[in-house]
């Protein structure tokens, strides 16, 4: 330990600050504030010198208790002695990396705001932050999420009826919240707000009446149970922005506007790019994002162009590589795609629309996207002929448009008006059509001079709003939802949507190297043992993520053993902004 002065332009600050070496390199984290030297002289009634003499001495002695603290520990276990009953024994601590974030958002001084405006006297903070350590950790009820706050470190000093009171505050304060998420998270990264990437998706309830907001609709899942739908907004990088739920049976198109209203005004943000599927790409919505310096990319399906338009896209002449000086026009079927050195070529044309707005319609073609589609329809083919049986009966039905089933078709002969006989057979000229699609890709712009290949990449990286409902759906399991009141229902979404937001936010601190899979892995498993003396004993397999995390964070939970009183003085730190 050693002392830090730094200087503003009417104070002295002094600092207890701690050094931490990994491969050679030295990193510096601060260890304690002590205060101004202003109100350190008055306090202790001394010069700046004996000021700074006292905290020397005292860094000296928190480097001697720490030593201290280190050393071996004989633990007195005994064969003999039955442990206590329902006493917890395994605590989990990868939620304290979470627990750094949170604050690093300044989400305590969110909830302090909350429950000065309101009067409660619960602890929304403490509650909020376990729902959120849960639902990442162990994903469940709240009922079930409340017992799990217990196997923290840190356990509940709150009550469960508590935590229902909280979701309705909760709800009453989305908005706000959202919006002070977004400036707060200026402190841990710059956001990329350049481009804008929308999309909607729905959650099912399992109940069998629908009321006012949880609606019968089309389900993304094709399941029989009421929905409610949300639209998410992300910025470039890949981190949620904002989101907004809404009933289940009303149309994803109309549910954009009021969403980029409010972040237009909540968020300060009026220049961008606004990015989305095709779904969402109503002549209103391409409107508003033509003016008052927005723009826009959409992806395009070819197959619902105009016949002309969709003819000139499909035509394999007239096409420009992408990256490339030339402005030779190429025919794609003069290029040997069989040639590695090809396969990884792109292709482009553009045609001019005319629609709500002026646009570019940009077409391209690859190679490599073509052997892709045509590899998973011949799978797509392989299955629907085995659901012909080998009297010509179909042993299921078709479900979706991505059913294999689409490539059957039923064949009838009669007489005289009177059925003799049906069977079913692979549709050929079906398969045909679709081929006919292979390796294309379109999106509409109203952008005029943005290099194509910049749009396309830009296009690209929706993949990652996808990536984004997967994990909010599948690894932090927010449906079905059992929650009944609306409050309450969208308060559980919030706590979903700030999940992500921190879940995001490790991952891009660990450079996005890992999977999302290996990263809840390593997090939900790192569970140290209580001695039940004076230290924690680590249940967990040290890894190279566990080292990253370690490292970036600068606290370690895998000695041996940690003391009790180090442990404290961890949990403290993760709290310090």
């Amino acid at each position: 330990m050693r002392v830090s002065i730094t200087k503003s332009k009417n104070f002295e600050f002094v600092y207890i600050i701690k050094d931490f070496y990994n491969n050679k390199s030295r990193t510096t984290k601060i260890y304690e504030k002590l205060g101004t030297m202003d109100y350190l002289c008055k306090e202790k009634n001394m010069s700046r010198d004996e000021v700074i003499s006292w905290a020397k001495s005292y860094a000296k002695q928190l480097t001697i208790k720490e030593k201290n603290d280190n050393c071996d520990t004989i633990i007195p276990f005994s064969p003999d002695k039955i442990i206590e009953r329902d006493a917890e024994r395994k605590f989990n601590c990868g939620y304290l990396f979470l627990q750094n974030i949170y604050y690093n958002l300044r989400l305590d001084n969110i909830c302090r705001n909350i429950k000065n405006k309101y009067k409660f006297d619960f602890d929304i903070n403490a509650i909020l932050s376990d729902l959120i350590y849960s639902r990442i950790l162990c994903p469940s009820s709240k009922l079930s999420s409340f017992d799990y706050s217990s196997t923290l470190l840190e356990s509940p000093k709150y009550e469960l009826h508590h935590i229902y009171r909280a979701l309705s505050v909760l709800f009453k304060e989305s908005d706000y919240i959202q919006a002070e998420l977004y400036k707060n998270s200026h402190f841990i990264k710059n956001r990329d707000t350049s481009t804008l990437y929308y999309d909607c998706t729905n959650y099912y309830f399992e109940i069998e009446d629908d009321d006012d907001f949880r609606k019968y609709g089309k389900s993304k899942e094709n399941r029989p149970n009421p929905i409610v739908g949300m639209g998410l907004m992300m910025d470039g990088d890949g981190i949620p922005l904002a989101f907004d739920v809404y009933e289940g049976n009303k149309n994803e198109q109309v549910s954009l506007k009021p969403l980029e209203e409010r972040i237009i005004k909540d968020f300060e943000l009026s220049k961008f790019i606004y990015c989305s599927d095709a779904g969402l790409a109503s002549k209103k919505n391409k409107k508003f994002n033509n003016i008052q310096n927005r723009a826009y990319i959409i992806t395009q399906s070819l197959k619902k162009l105009k016949k002309d338009d969709q003819e000139i896209a499909l035509k394999h002449t007239g096409f420009l590589e992408a990256g490339s000086q030339s402005t030779k026009r190429i025919n794609i079927d003069d290029i040997d795609f069989t040639d590695e050195i090809n396969k990884n070529r792109l292709f482009y044309k553009e045609i001019p629309l005319e629609s709500p707005v002026e646009e570019r319609l940009i077409v391209t073609y690859s190679p490599k996207y073509a052997a892709y589609q045509k590899n998973i329809r011949n799978k797509q083919i392989s299955r629907a002929s085995n659901m012909i049986q080998t009297n010509g009966k179909l042993k299921k039905n078709q479900k979706n448009p991505n059913d294999p089933a689409r490539f059957i078709e039923k064949i009838t002969t009669d007489k005289d008006g009177e059925v003799i006989e049906e069977y079913y057979s692979l549709d050929q000229e079906k398969i045909k059509d679709e081929s006919m699609y292979d390796g294309f890709y379109a999106v509409t712009t109203n952008l005029e001079d943005e290099d194509v290949k910049a749009i396309i990449k830009i296009s690209e990286r929706r993949w990652q709003i996808e990536e984004c409902f997967r994990i909010m759906k599948t690894d932090f399991k927010a449906r079905p939802v059992y929650l009944q009141n609306r409050d309450r229902i969208e308060a559980h979404f919030l706590t979903c949507f700030i999940s992500l937001i921190i879940y995001r936010l490790l991952a891009n601190k660990l450079n996005n190297k890992y999977t999302v899979a290996e990263i809840l892995k390593t997090i939900r498993g790192m569970e140290l043992v209580d001695t039940q003396y004076n230290g924690y004993i680590p249940a967990y397999k040290r890894t190279q993520i566990t080292d990253d995390l370690h490292e970036i964070f600068g606290f370690r939970t895998d000695y041996e053993i940690t003391s009790k009183k180090k442990m404290r003085n961890i949990i403290k730190n993760t709290k310090i902004v």
